[in-house]
């Protein structure tokens, strides 16, 4: 029987996962000012749309046995960490790129701060699995 801890990141990874494959590109037509870089180059968009959509069914099947996905977990935590903070650092340069700050860089570190924090507890917290410990 899952535990809520265990309950609580699957749902996690199901929407991370559900966002990452559906409403990435949406998210850069409704919002582009928060989530499209600047000059507008079609071709990264369609590179970023493609790693996230990827991204994005691994971590919905990961869902399913969450601690035997741990390494696409935390890969999935660190590269969004790395991203935001390279589109920050850009960001914070570019007085035109402010709003990335609210958009595409929110994003990718609350999902980061929601899986990380998740599968830590998942796996370091009381009721632990003694293979994760």
């Amino acid at each position: 029987m899952p535990t809520p801890r265990l309950t609580a990141l699957r749902m996690a990874l199901v929407t991370v996962g559900a966002v990452a494959l559906l409403a990435v590109y949406p998210l850069m037509r409704w919002w582009p000012a928060g989530f499209r870089w600047q000059p507008p180059q079609p071709e990264y968009d369609h590179m970023i749309v493609a790693i996230y959509a990827t991204l994005g069914l691994f971590l919905l099947r990961a869902a399913r046995q969450p601690l035997r996905h741990l390494s696409l977990i935390w890969f999935a935590v660190w590269s969004s960490v790395a991203h935001a903070g390279v589109m920050a650092a850009h960001a914070w340069r570019s007085p035109e790129e402010h709003a990335h700050f609210a958009g595409d860089i929110a994003l990718l570190l609350s999902a980061a701060l929601v899986l990380g924090g998740l599968t830590w507890r998942v796996t370091r917290g009381p009721g632990a699995p003694p293979a994760a410990a």
